[in-house]
């Protein structure tokens, strides 16, 4: 397998993993003919009420980015007069089509949405949970995360949030300020909107948890390691983005020097013709934004060394220099399997001799393949699923671990395991082996995804309160045990799986960690 088209495979694996089934439509929601106002510093918006809660979405939290805002810093949005209609969300921000339908080319994208349950005022304001979405830096939407079992059920009000994305989001350039940040920079504007304007809609700003999942996971690590957010959260939930990922293992989500940052930013202003421009900014500021597009690398990741993120995440928490916040993270069992299946069915088979190749493809360290293909043996059957085993615990399992250990020497942490082997599937079809828990299977035990529920047996809808009410009561205390709960001791990795929720500290052995901390 050449590296072009081994790279071409791994974006390929990447959109099957990330464009998941949420990216159909979301329905009109039905809500009743009442309406329901909240007055902002901006101006007033009007919001839609439902069975236990109410929703505002569409809310704009900075000026839309265009023009000569293009890869510039966000800016408070223009006040408005009489009433502004907040019953659906806004485009999401451009991206190629997967998630969101047709894709979108519209920047005027930096929305949030708020869901809120009944009963939220001022005299009893509630915790705020600040979800970052998905997608690899490159795809997703905060509109794809219907929140309203997780508002009602925790009593909690719900942020999602749209943030730049892809070469809009990330490019850096010679003396361009924000370089390689810009997305980071939207995501820290939502929160300062949310400190700002929050209790109006029942939220409580100075309790404030920010979370996200992959890349937003990632994300919520950058901001904890960034010094422009400080006192901006008060709460961190990292789902599937350790922030110990490196860029050199590209299933997980990292950052990037900046230099790397600045390399790719000149490979695509050649590729859209602005590399001999006399101002290459103005000249790209003006390329649509389908070419942008269609030009970008197929994954994103924000640059280090620069000042929104002084130092790459991992060696900032290290260390010791993040903000000291309360941190509930975790990952899913088998993590990996979702990409594996993606490669397999690309047209790689694994099997015991193609292994060495695969693996020498796909994690292209000196002197690593062979320790892995030794450490990791495929036999006649089964070979995708030690493909999935290896990405997992590569770039997963025993990153988070190694994520959670750094973090606990200074702050209270408590890690989970997302192990229900029986997930409803997020992609469409049969996939080629049994996919287990694989990369963002937890997310429809806490969203209905496209506001569609999952179907969930009675075991899982269990499990799914249960994981609910870990998450909001982290979210209101910073501790998620509870009277109703399982306990969830701080030194256990709790294992997350229908009617078995227990402790365990079997992890580290099970993904092969000493494997991967030996071999660095």
């Amino acid at each position: 397998m050449t590296t072009h088209r081994a790279l071409t495979t791994l974006g390929c694996a990447l959109a099957a993993v990330l464009a998941t089934a949420w990216c159909a439509a979301p329905p009109t929601r039905t809500a009743r003919p009442a309406a329901t106002t909240v007055r902002t510093h901006e101006g007033s918006l009007r919001g839609a009420v439902h069975d236990g809660y109410r929703t505002f979405e569409g809310v704009p939290y900075a000026a839309p980015p265009v023009g000569g805002l293009r890869w510039a810093p966000p800016r408070r949005p223009a006040p408005w007069s009489g009433v502004r209609e907040a019953i659906r969300p806004a485009s999401a921000c451009p991206q190629p089509a997967g998630e969101v339908p047709g894709g979108s080319t519209d920047e005027d994208c930096l929305h949030l949405n708020v869901t809120t349950p009944d009963g939220a005022g001022a005299a009893h304001p509630r915790p705020v949970i600040v979800w970052l979405h998905g997608g690899g830096f490159t795809i997703g939407a905060g509109g794809s995360y219907e929140a309203h079992r997780m508002a009602v059920r925790g009593d909690v009000v719900v942020v999602t949030v749209d943030y730049r994305l892809g070469a809009l989001g990330f490019l850096a350039h010679d003396g361009l300020p924000g370089s390689g940040t810009f997305g980071l920079a939207d995501q820290q504007a939502a929160l300062r909107w949310v400190r700002s304007e929050i209790g109006a809609f029942g939220g409580d700003a100075h309790n404030v948890t920010l979370a996200g999942e992959s890349a937003g996971g990632y994300s919520v690590c950058a901001q904890l390691a960034s010094p422009a957010a400080a006192g901006l959260f008060d709460r961190a939930i990292i789902e599937s983005g350790p922030c110990t990922g490196r860029p050199d293992r590209q299933f997980a989500p990292s950052s990037v020097p900046l230099s790397t940052a600045r390399a790719a930013g000149a490979d695509l202003a050649a590729k859209v013709g602005c590399d001999f421009a006399r101002d290459a900014m103005a000249c790209l500021r003006r390329v649509d934004v389908a070419r942008l597009l269609a030009a970008q690398d197929t994954d994103q990741r924000p640059a280090n060394t620069t000042p929104l993120l002084p130092a790459d995440p991992a060696s900032t928490i290290a260390a010791d220099r993040f903000h000291h916040v309360p941190v509930l993270v975790g990952n899913n069992h088998d993590e990996g399997n979702g990409w594996a299946a993606g490669i397999v069915q690309a047209g790689y088979p694994v099997t015991p001799d193609t292994w060495p190749d695969v693996v020498a493809t796909f994690f292209p360290a000196a002197g690593q393949a062979g320790k892995i293909v030794r450490a990791y043996p495929v036999h006649r059957t089964g070979g995708g699923q030690v493909l999935g085993a290896v990405i997992g615990d590569a770039d997963f399992a025993c990153p988070t671990a190694r994520t959670a250990g750094l973090l606990a020497a200074h702050v209270p942490v408590w890690r989970y395991e997302f192990a229900d082997e029986h997930a409803p599937p997020l992609t469409p079809g049969t996939p080629p082996f049994p996919l287990g828990a694989p990369h963002a299977s937890e997310l429809p035990y806490l969203f209905d995804l496209g506001g569609r529920p999952r179907a969930l047996t009675a075991a899982q809808h269990r499990l799914a309160d249960t994981m609910i009410d870990y998450w909001t009561r982290f979210a209101r205390s910073g501790d998620p045990n509870g009277p109703s709960s399982p306990h969830w001791p701080r030194q256990r990795t709790l294992s997350l799986a229908p009617d078995h929720i227990v402790p365990t500290r079997g992890s580290r052995f099970r993904h092969h960690c000493a494997f991967w901390n030996a071999l660095g």
